[in-house]
């Protein structure tokens, strides 16, 4: 008890630091409207902190027990393996997947770093977490600025009905490639008894192709009675 007393200021700064380095990668999710922002950021440094702290102690805890008298055996990494791998539940949590699309993955690592660095700060590690910590931040503020000269492959389907069973496709066809469209394949299903043909083309392109122009080059095609553009899965 003596020794925890004379180590209390050095766990009360550890914990402090962590709050600090939590809050900072908080601070930047909360800006960018991330669900997990400040106030998560904090708690799972901090705790993560604690849990590293117990688990070097842990030894001291259980020193009294001899080993006549004790099947105690201490692993200081177990509990700090176990905060790693609770934090995949959090992470999964932050992560939201849509039709072709998955968001939160950054704010998934952001958690997952910030368990480490309030590891590394219950372990002493004080300097590499600080500078694990800039290291983040840089990445957080600075490439997404970087991220709209990136441009990505995009996969989309593109979805037509027309009023009777023609083909007039092949229009169509030419207006998609001459804007950079590659055509993946086509499915088609004719609804009876209007007869009406709904066709579904797959396409790959990226991001900045002009949808606007190809809707309004499309939109005269004869027969044609309904558009839709939707995301698609990544094959």
């Amino acid at each position: 008890m003596t020794a925890q007393l004379t180590e209390l200021p050095l766990m009360i700064g550890k914990l402090a630091l962590a709050t600090a380095i939590g809050g900072a990668i908080g601070f930047e999710r909360e800006t960018h409207g991330q669900a997990a922002g400040l106030r998560t950021n904090i708690l799972v440094c901090v705790g993560s902190c604690l849990l590293m702290m117990l688990s070097l102690h842990m030894e001291e805890i259980h020193r009294h027990l001899g080993v006549a008298e004790s099947v105690v055996r201490l692993d200081p990494g177990r509990i700090a393996s176990y905060a790693i791998a609770s934090m995949g539940f959090l992470g999964a949590g932050a992560i939201i997947t849509g039709r072709g699309s998955v968001r939160g993955l950054t704010t998934a690592a952001s958690l997952w770093i910030v368990t480490a660095l309030g590891l590394a700060v219950g372990a002493g590690y004080i300097l590499p977490a600080i500078c694990s910590m800039a290291i983040g931040l840089l990445i957080l503020f600075c490439l997404r600025r970087v991220k709209p000269f990136l441009v990505r492959d995009e996969h989309t389907v593109l979805t037509l009905k027309f009023e009777n069973m023609d083909k007039p496709l092949e229009p169509i066809k030419a207006i998609l490639i001459k804007h950079g469209f590659s055509i993946q394949f086509i499915n088609y299903k004719i609804e009876l008894p209007s007869e009406a043909t709904v066709y579904r083309i797959r396409l790959l392109s990226k991001e900045n192709r002009p949808w606007g122009k190809v809707i309004k080059e499309i939109s005269p095609s004869p027969g044609l009675r309904e558009i839709s553009w939707e995301e698609a899965g990544v094959p």
